[in-house]
């Protein structure tokens, strides 16, 4: 029996997110259009205004999907990080290991090597949306997403780094990830990549909660 158009709704939508992701990654934002996402999903363009008004609409779908994987996967590092933290914790008599919110920031950092095809993309689409202001509010809104689920993850940092909100913390550790992924891309296109350091954010975070810490 064929399905109703309720039930082919989340096929359709994860054909097109599916498609448009990997058109987007492969050949950019702007390079890949309506029409190639729809064939390549095997659909019409019909279904696809069906589901999104636009190009935009669709990406900040995706973008959607992305902060939902990251933020679950720090979410998973953060109870694993608390878990070993309790039993250091308590063998040492003590009462909170201080470590675990540098460890889940450490996470954040590491993830600049996961995943650049995605981050290669997100960056045009924030130079394209810098320059028309409504995409621009638009992905401002999914953006605070991700800092609201951070500020959740690390807000008890704040006893950690007084002068630091968990909010600014959280806007900081992004600012990182993206300034340092950018440059280690840059730095490894001109054969400079021996350079880069690679501690260079667990510096940084190091220096943050533990600023007396030798390093």
């Amino acid at each position: 029996m064929p399905k109703s158009p309720t039930k082919r709704r989340p096929l359709t939508v994860a054909a097109l997110n599916d498609s448009a992701l990997a058109l987007f990654t492969e050949h950019g934002f702007h390079a890949t259009s309506i029409r190639d996402i729809v064939a390549r999903a095997g659909l019409t363009r019909g279904a696809f205004y069906s589901n999104y008004q636009d190009k935009e609409q669709l990406f900040l779908a995706l973008y959607d999907q992305q902060i939902d994987r990251l933020l679950a996967d720090l979410r998973s590092a953060f109870t694993a990080a608390a878990a070993d933290g309790a039993v250091t914790a308590a063998a040492a008599g003590t009462a909170v290991a201080q470590d675990v919110p540098s460890r889940l920031l450490r996470e954040l950092a590491d993830r600049r090597r996961v995943d650049e095809g995605w981050f290669l993309l997100s960056m045009e689409f924030t130079l394209h949306a810098a320059r028309h202001p409504e995409v621009a509010r638009s992905l401002a809104e999914h953006e605070a997403r991700l800092i609201d689920g951070l500020v959740e993850l690390i807000g008890e940092a704040a006893d950690h780094a007084p002068e630091i909100s968990p909010r600014d913390l959280a806007r900081l550790l992004v600012i990182l990830h993206e300034g340092a992924t950018a440059m280690r891309l840059t730095e490894e296109a001109r054969g400079d990549l021996a350079e880069f350091p690679e501690d260079l954010l667990h510096r940084v975070v190091d220096a943050l909660f533990h600023p007396t810490a030798p390093r």
